[in-house]
């Protein structure tokens, strides 16, 4: 078992992944960002998009800001140049405040998806009943456990522990034995604990044996990242 920050990380055999729980005594995450584990690959130090494309392959669009991602709105969505299965994620985020009332997800729309697949929604969800499309949600399947979203203009953390699907092969054909499961800590508190996710989320790609990049959306709102890191894991079923 190791701490990293104030979240508890340890290895099970079962899975071969690690799985995250928080202590009893947290409730929140320390403000200082954490550092990345030995073995984690820093997709984001603060200088450069080396790790990113758009989703066409061509050079990001977004802008760098005092060390922070700046979403620029309508210049597309990035991803990860490597692909990933099983793994830890670090990001951290910031959205801005809300727009009018009138809509229906009123500001700092933005998400993150495992292997481009499965959306963790991003918005500014401060204060409201979290439903499935709101902060923290495993888009369109599930809704958080407990709204742990900050005000916007705060800086927010989620630790991402992810078990893609399983698949095999038969007769020729390729299917699914096992579904993709997550668990979500948000800003330090547990808000999705090894939850099944039975197939891709909204504007997520077809599931597949592959493996897959994360995605960071560019959802028409000046969302800023900061501080991401992914630690595959070791094995794999």
């Amino acid at each position: 078992m190791k701490y990293f920050g104030k979240v508890l990380l340890k290895t099970t055999a079962a899975f071969g992944i690690l799985i995250v729980s928080v202590s009893c005594a947290v409730t929140e995450m320390q403000a200082e960002p954490l550092r990345p584990p030995a073995g984690a690959i820093v997709l984001f130090d603060g200088t450069d998009f080396s790790h990113w494309v758009k989703e066409d392959g061509g050079p990001s669009g977004w802008k760098i800001v005092g060390g922070d991602i700046l979403v620029i709105p309508g210049k597309g969505s990035i991803m990860t140049k490597q692909k990933f299965q099983d793994f830890q994620l670090h990001v951290e985020f910031n959205v801005p405040r809300a727009g009018s009332d009138a809509e229906e997800q009123k500001g700092g729309n933005s998400g993150v998806y495992l292997q481009h697949r499965y959306e963790i929604q991003i918005l500014d969800s401060y204060g409201v009943e979290p439903g499935n499309n709101d902060c923290g949600a495993i888009y369109r399947i599930k809704a958080p456990d407990k709204n742990m979203s900050k005000q916007p203009g705060q800086w927010q953390s989620y630790d991402i522990t992810f078990r893609a699907a399983r698949f095999e092969k038969e007769n020729g054909r390729t299917r699914k034995t096992k579904n993709a499961r997550v668990t979500v800590v948000h800003n330090g508190v547990v808000v999705h604990s090894d939850v099944e996710i039975p197939n891709k989320t909204g504007a997520g790609q077809p599931e597949g044996a592959e493996a897959g990049p994360i995605l960071l959306q560019d959802h028409g709102y000046r969302v800023r990242f900061r501080n991401v890191w992914i630690a595959p894991a070791d094995k794999a079923e």
